[in-house]
């Protein structure tokens, strides 16, 4: 699977696995015949551009096409709202990514496997889907039991919350409480031009 990632990274011209030992570090080009044998340079196209960035935020959010699409075309239909805010909406407020945030894993495809193992709780609730949005007011914890288990005991005794300004921590029992909706877009991504492919 790491190698399958990488191949995606080093296409998209970046690391986005989140990986220490990501191939495109070693191998910073695209798959294939190496960057030192090719003879021309071609310049990309501005459907590949726009192609680029939708799967460089599909990519890294770790999601498959027909999810990713759902979410662009939900916002692109939704009246009376700002499309690219209401996609980066989507994507931050997924349990898997709002796991990964809080620092309680430290790649959003191990924060995927924690939520679907039904170690997190949502207001004190267990829920195994990734998928899940939380909303305004959502509290997440982890589940008593496993605090028990090598991962979350190795990773709770030293725990550094990363503190997204759009949560609040609570040292106590180790929660976070969501307190407003993500509005610090990601500048990584250039979600205008994933409008742009999916409105041809």
């Amino acid at each position: 699977m790491p190698r399958i990632a990488c191949k995606v990274c080093r296409r998209a011209g970046e690391s986005l696995c989140g990986r220490e030992k990501c191939a495109y570090k070693k191998r910073p080009f695209a798959p294939g015949i190496l960057d030192s044998q090719r003879k021309h340079k071609s310049q990309m196209s501005e459907y590949g551009s726009q192609l680029n960035e939708k799967r460089k935020v599909r990519e890294t959010y770790g999601l498959r096409e027909k999810q990713f699409s759902k979410y662009v075309e939900f916002a692109m239909a939704s009246k009376g709202s700002n499309t690219i805010e209401s996609i980066f909406k989507s994507l931050e407020t997924r349990l898997d990514n709002v796991v990964f945030r809080a620092g309680f894993a430290h790649t959003r495809a191990l924060s995927r496997q924690i939520v679907s193992h039904g170690h997190i709780l949502v207001n004190g609730r267990k829920v195994t889907i990734p998928s899940y949005a939380v909303r305004e007011n959502d509290v997440i914890s982890v589940r008593e039991g496993s605090k028990a288990s090598p991962f979350f005991i190795k990773k709770l005794e030293n725990f550094e919350p990363s503190n997204p300004s759009w949560m609040t921590f609570s040292p106590k029992d180790i929660s976070f409480t969501i307190k407003s909706t993500p509005k610090e877009i990601e500048k990584n991504f250039n979600f205008q031009a994933i409008v742009e492919f999916y409105s041809r």
